[in-house]
């Protein structure tokens, strides 16, 4: 793909939690699985795994006490939440609009995910002239904190990860965007997101525009979050 020449080359997202409202889904998932196994699993179990690998989680879940195979849970786990975000879209609306106003821009946008290919299509189908590129789990060898995946999006845009902007709302999406080297936002949401040197940190997209992302992209840093996370 030829690199955009504009400020920022391009905008990666994150899905789960930045885009869409689907975090409850999976804990609700992950809930119901360790229940069938008379697992503990609480809320606070769900939110340690917000943003990493599919393969973590179910790991913890096989040491737990489920009794299945990595590839069943993650299964389970997708197909449960895939009906949900099919039946209805959770758009985190703030995101929603600047995603809008940043495709009628004309700036390329990739989804960069640890969910697999199965569900973010799901989320493609209600947005499908959104995004030039997908990179999910299943795509790559190392999964968030690990930058692979922003590395990856960038260079099948054809475009230079430091003129990015990334979005993104968990500790290890941040992580995984943050060193890519891509200019970084992280939204809180369920999650407490640690300052980081040019780190982004907002409490929500409320009032973003293009121009706000161009900003980021220069080099500006905006945190609302100053000394609490």
């Amino acid at each position: 793909m030829t690199a955009h020449l504009s400020n920022p080359q391009a905008v990666l997202w994150d899905m789960d939690g930045t885009l869409i409202d689907s975090e409850p889904y999976w804990i609700a998932a992950e809930t119901e699985l360790a229940s069938r196994y008379d697992v503990p699993w609480s809320h606070e179990d769900g939110l340690q795994f917000v943003g990493n690998p599919l393969p973590v989680s179910a790991r913890v879940l096989q040491e737990r006490g489920v009794a299945l195979s990595e590839d069943e849970i993650i299964g389970y786990l997708l197909m449960r939440v895939r009906e949900q975000v099919v039946a209805n879209v959770p758009w985190q609306a703030d995101a929603r609009a600047l995603l809008n106003a940043t495709v009628s821009a004309g700036i390329p946008c990739a989804l960069v995910t640890m969910s697999y290919t199965s569900l973010a299509q799901a989320l493609v189908a209600a947005a499908p002239d959104a995004f030039s590129v997908i990179v999910t789990g299943d795509r790559v060898t190392r999964g968030k904190p690990d930058p692979e995946a922003f590395l990856t999006a960038a260079d099948e845009l054809g475009v230079d990860i430091t003129r990015c902007v990334a979005f993104e709302d968990s500790p290890a999406g941040v992580a995984s965007a943050w060193t890519s080297g891509a200019r970084t936002v992280g939204i809180r949401r369920l999650i407490p997101i640690e300052q980081r040197d040019g780190l982004s940190r907002v409490q929500s997209l409320e009032g973003w525009d293009v121009d706000t992302v161009r900003r980021i992209a220069a080099g500006d840093v905006i945190d609302e979050l100053g000394d609490s996370v």
